[in-house]
């Protein structure tokens, strides 16, 4: 059965050289963007998430909710193993497949078909697996013959399409998602409809990042809303999407 556990996960980035640039740093945190602190060796830097506190059973559907730079990606790489926290425990159970970066795993000189061997390595598919689903995905992006050529030769949406077909043809136990990948033009998308629903069904568990409250109401019922790097709601979706949702919210539903 797929789980997540966070136990007091923090993540830092340091500054170099921002020391100069503080008050303006300053400005910026307050509005977007994570709290400025600093490390144990004394350096400026950003704290994108603070002591992050989540459980997340088989069978839920999660929405990432928050201003951006709130740390909704952050989380969401923190999840999928990019990202090593500087403090606290990341406990993830299950396949992992990350849909929120549409060159993670990708090799920009190497052609289309090496890359969906690339990319189906990299979402624990066996190389026996990959070669079974290599035509289908190949038909599903539409590519043809573009897929002979180095994938720095694709505009943003023939990636897109290429990132999407690779990752959509695993059976995944946790989903992380993030609606920019669900970017690209109308005619794809709307063929993509269908095999994104089947997709999120498959998957044990969802984690979705996104700004639009349609799309969260279509596929979540529980949403984690974070604030400067901190989860300052956790409940009900229709809940924590009201204004007046605040960190009493927290408390409440965690106790």
């Amino acid at each position: 059965m797929s789980s997540i556990r966070l136990d007091r996960v923090s993540v830092q980035f340091p500054l170099y050289g921002g020391s100069a640039r503080s008050l303006r740093n300053r400005i910026v945190s307050s509005a977007t963007g994570g709290r400025i602190g600093s490390d144990a060796r004394s350096r400026t830097c950003i704290e994108a998430l603070r002591d992050i506190d989540i459980r997340i059973a088989h069978g839920e559907r999660v929405a990432l909710v928050g201003h951006n730079g709130a740390g909704k990606t952050t989380l969401l790489r923190v999840l999928a193993g990019i990202y090593v926290p500087q403090a606290g425990r990341v406990a993830v159970s299950g396949k992992v497949a990350p849909l929120f970066d549409i060159g993670l795993g990708m090799d920009g000189e190497a052609s289309g078909y090496d890359n969906i061997r690339l990319r189906g390595l990299y979402l624990g598919l066996s190389r026996r697996e990959i070669e079974c689903r290599i035509d289908e995905i190949a038909a599903f992006s539409e590519l043809g013959g573009f897929l002979d050529m180095p994938i720095r030769t694709y505009s943003a949406g023939m990636q897109t399409r290429l990132s999407f077909a690779i990752c959509t043809s695993v059976d995944p136990e946790v989903l992380l998602l993030d609606e920019g990948i669900l970017a690209g033009d109308a005619a794809f998308m709307e063929k993509a409809q269908a095999r994104l629903a089947a997709f999120v069904a498959r998957a044990g568990i969802l984690v979705l990042a996104s700004h639009s409250d349609s799309l969260l109401a279509s596929l979540c019922s529980r949403a984690l809303r974070l604030e400067h790097g901190r989860l300052v709601a956790d409940g009900p979706l229709q809940q924590v999407l009201q204004p007046s949702a605040h960190p009493a919210v927290l408390g409440r539903l965690s106790a």
